[in-house]
């Protein structure tokens, strides 16, 4: 009986420092599955991608990624199933608004699929269908994925700007890719730019 109570004790216990766990770190948590392949119509592509284009921008302003995260993984799931279905769209067949949604529903995805996806991600930069600057944003993103320092300095993690390569000649990297000096950027998460 005694043993019992002991038990009943700890599974009690662990299940408390779980659930507060989870409480702490709720906004971590936004996995909802892998991201399948889905069937899309590619006749349809320009309303699905100004669909997704909405949706995301949406919930990256409600800034509430737990409510969203079914509707920012099935934005996921259309993106990645245009590309495999129809092909990378370019902005002869769609608009920048369309390309963007797909820069986005690859940025906002996992590492996996960012990296997967990148050469063609960087293909449409070099053609002129996505913009320097999102090349730039993705290469930070998938170089912290790697644990290496980033380029750029576009990545901020837990209010700090990661971890950076050659921080003296941040600013010039920055302009070749059309991005405002390091500094101005920063404050926007009210970072202050110390090289050291």
């Amino acid at each position: 009986m005694k043993k019992r109570k002991i038990l009943f004790s700890i599974l009690i216990t662990l299940v408390l420092a779980i659930s507060i766990f989870l409480y702490i770190n709720k906004d971590k948590f936004t996995y909802v599955g892998s991201v399948d392949i889905i069937e899309v119509d590619c006749s349809k592509k320009h309303q699905i991608l100004s669909d997704v284009y909405e949706s995301d921008q949406k919930i990256r302003k409600s800034n509430e990624l737990i409510k969203y995260a079914k509707e920012d993984h099935r934005n996921q799931e259309l993106v990645i199933s245009i590309i495999e279905k129809c092909g990378m769209p370019t902005l002869q067949e769609v608009t920048q608004k369309h390309m963007n949604a797909i820069w986005l529903g690859l940025q906002h995805t996992n590492k996996k699929y960012r990296k997967k996806y990148f050469p063609q991600v960087k293909k449409a930069v070099e053609n002129g269908d996505l913009s320097k600057q999102q090349y730039a944003l993705m290469k930070d993103r998938i170089l912290m994925d790697e644990g290496k320092p980033q380029i750029y300095g576009s990545q901020v993690r837990n209010g700090k700007l990661y971890k950076l390569e050659n921080p003296e000649t941040v600013n010039e990297r920055r302009k070749e890719m059309g991005l405002e000096s390091i500094e101005d950027y920063l404050k926007n998460f009210n970072i202050e730019f110390n090289l050291n």
